[in-house]
């Protein structure tokens, strides 16, 4: 075979590897090998203008500097991971907590085949620095939870720190009475938490024991606990009766009570190892059948059992939708039953029970919601058109309009309370101008207006301001009806808040007077006292600036943070006390407009 040779240069040049396979069969070894150093030295002579070209990206190269700190010691933590939430940074601190990034101090593009490209492939409008910052560490609570944030970075910032609170735990060991095992044993922790401004019981966590009887609750933020067994068989043959269940292990709530209201809170700080041992007693347990009347065959109903009527999770019984009964089996004692239908056309029932020493049995009446009144009382002062279709007039129409603009709500005030929601009942025809709330059970109820339109002066029901007190429906009877005024003679709020010292990231003295870009705060607008007006929160913009829809005249206390809080008791005058002499207090009158200045209060969440 003769390999022939062109003297004319190709306009196209094959790969490398194509190179070399059509050379090796013609060409000796000796002058394969010369061949191929030849190459070699052509490669990197192409290699040395990439490497140019990163060094020219290093030479414009910022860094940004950090350490991950304990927030309850102040001491470096080594070890963490740092990283940002899209995740293209991340790294470990070193033995002293520290970390760095190398940051590229502009976005540069490279010429590619298929367009223009950013650093690390990214697209020339993504920017090159984190906008947050995260770390993680065992033992310490996982930042992105609404208990612990990571950390904004401004734009000009070179250092940040970032702090880790140490989680909290609860440990204990569960011992039966009359039993050798207290294996699979499910044990339930409640949390104290803050919804809608007010303190409610949540449960946080639920979990079983080993087979030595050990549990442990881990990652706990600081705060206010409950904890208690659940209802548990008794695992021992000889204690069964007919077939049917005759001893188990009623809940237990810590230390040692027999409902939740009893029982005794765990304070948690951060860091903080708290011992709770557990000791369920055997019990006989008694049969319990209580027919329901006035309910569909195999409708869905929920069942609450409550021991002496105290509200508290713990116990249970079902409910066989087919016979129409509430089965199950109970320890000694007085129960209330609650149950409740859900639907189009919810409805309730209640009945109490004792259990001394024998089966029980009993009978519960459904009954449907109840209907509520909503009268509205319109006091605007605007011609803005007021009727559905846009036509404007009100005369006869003012009742009719509130349904395209207002919308109330009821929330149960009670905890451990789970009844279907009851909402403003739809309309019936175009001339249906009555406003109702249809499906109310008896109990407590917040009530939450929202309006489109104006602001809620007042709202009442039977001498009650609801806007401070929970709306109480009875069993039977007529509830009074609630009346709602609305108005339109807004006051104007805006305002600022000086981030400079509001910053959470800690920052080097040459970028001091810079650490505040791209920060922003939220600034809490809270109703004094029984003032009127809506609780309302808002974010500033980067340069610290809020401007707030109209608000209701009233007198408000303004507070500014730089992270949300959580746990702002802020429908507790008590819990609010502790911010007398903070923030700042305005009294808005009506077609006011009234500019503040805030600062940010350190120490918040």
């Amino acid at each position: 075979m003769r390999c022939r040779t062109s003297r004319t240069r190709s306009a196209f040049i094959p790969p490398f590897p194509s190179v070399l396979v059509s050379i090796s069969r013609c060409m000796p070894s000796l002058l394969l090998r010369g061949l191929r150093f030849c190459i070699c030295l052509l490669v990197l002579g192409v290699f040395p203008r990439s490497s140019a070209a990163q060094d020219s990206l290093l030479d414009r190269a910022d860094s940004l500097r950090g350490t991950v700190i304990n927030g309850v010691t102040h001491e470096p933590i080594p070890r963490a991971l740092v990283f940002s939430p899209d995740n293209r940074f991340a790294t470990m601190t070193d033995t002293q907590g520290r970390f760095e990034f190398v940051l590229p101090s502009a976005s540069p593009t490279l010429s590619t085949q298929s367009g223009s490209v950013g650093v690390a492939g990214l697209s020339p409008n993504v920017s090159t620095r984190p906008y947050m910052l995260m770390a993680r560490k065992p033992g310490f609570l996982e930042q992105g939870s609404a208990d612990s944030q990571g950390v904004s970075v401004p734009q000009n910032a070179r250092e940040v720190a970032i702090n880790l609170v140490p989680e909290a735990l609860i440990v204990g060991r569960l011992t039966l009475s009359g039993s050798d095992a207290a294996d699979r044993v499910t044990v339930e922790l409640y949390r104290r938490e803050i919804q809608d401004g007010r303190a409610h019981w949540v449960s946080r966590s639920i979990t079983n024991s080993s087979s030595s009887g050990e549990f442990r609750f881990a990652e706990l933020p600081a705060g206010t606990y409950k904890l208690f067994t659940h209802e548990e068989a008794d695992s021992d043959p000889l204690g069964s009766d007919s077939g049917e269940l005759a001893y188990a292990f009623p809940p237990v709530y810590f230390p040692n009570a027999s409902d939740f209201e009893a029982s005794s809170p765990i304070e948690l700080t951060p860091g903080k190892t708290f011992e709770a041992d557990l000791s369920p007693v055997r019990q006989r347990y008694f049969r319990v059948s209580v027919p329901v009347i006035n309910v569909q065959p195999n409708a869905p109903l929920s069942v609450n059992v409550y021991r002496q009527g105290r509200k508290g999770p713990g116990f249970a019984l079902d409910y066989n939708g087919q016979d129409r009964r509430i089965e199950g089996s109970l320890p000694n004692g007085t129960f209330v039953l609650d149950a409740f239908s859900y639907g189009p056309n919810p409805m309730g029932g209640s009945t109490t029970i004792t259990i001394q020493g024998a089966s029980a049995s009993g009978e519960m009446m459904l009954m449907p919601g109840r209907s509520i009144a909503v009268n509205v009382r319109e006091e605007f002062t605007s011609s803005a058109p007021n009727t559905r279709d846009g036509s404007g007039g009100r005369g006869g129409n003012a009742l009719r309009d509130p349904k395209s603009y207002l919308d109330l709500s009821l929330v149960p005030a009670d905890d451990f309370v789970e009844i279907p929601n009851p909402s403003l009942r739809s309309p019936q025809n175009a001339g249906d101008a009555q406003l109702s709330l249809e499906g109310v059970q008896p109990g407590r109820y917040w009530v939450r207006a929202n309006t489109s339109r104006g602001y809620v002066a007042s709202m009442s029901s039977g001498g009650t301001d609801l806007r401070h007190a929970p709306l109480v429906v009875g069993h039977g009877g007529v509830a009074s009806a609630i009346d709602v005024t609305l108005r339109d003679d807004a006051a104007q709020l805006d305002g600022s808040v000086d981030l400079q010292d509001a910053s959470d990231v800690q920052v080097s003295e040459d970028t001091k007077d810079r650490s505040a870009s791209g920060q922003s705060a939220f600034v809490y607008c809270i109703p004094v006292d029984d003032s009127a007006g809506a609780f309302a929160v808002w974010t500033t913009s980067e340069e610290g600036k809020f401007f707030p829809a109209p608000m209701a005249p009233g007198v408000y206390r303004l507070l500014a943070f730089r992270q949300k809080q959580s746990a702002l008791e802020y429908e507790n005058s008590e819990a609010m006390r502790a911010y007398d002499g903070k923030g700042q207090v305005v009294r808005l009158t009506s077609g006011q407009t009234e500019h503040i200045r805030l600062q940010v209060i350190e120490g918040g969440e």
